[in-house]
């Protein structure tokens, strides 16, 4: 598994954990929920500002959007 599809399943799972819709974290992180959608399905590559964005929003360390826990 590379390093995209490891934050796109962490990031997936934080945001329901978190009991949030893409559309909350979207507006809680200031991005688009397309885009939110995006991450989650491994299309785009977020910057690293993006990740800490995301895990602000999440309140996790961003280190945990990319640790692989297989």
């Amino acid at each position: 598994m590379n390093i995209r599809e490891i934050f796109a399943r962490n990031l997936r799972a934080a945001r329901r954990q978190k009991g949030l819709s893409q559309e909350e974290l979207a507006h809680r992180a200031d991005l688009d929920r397309t885009y939110i959608s995006s991450l989650e399905r491994n299309v785009y590559n977020p910057t690293i500002d993006v990740v800490a964005r995301l895990a602000d929003a999440l309140e996790i360390e961003a280190a945990s959007l990319l640790q692989n826990s297989d």
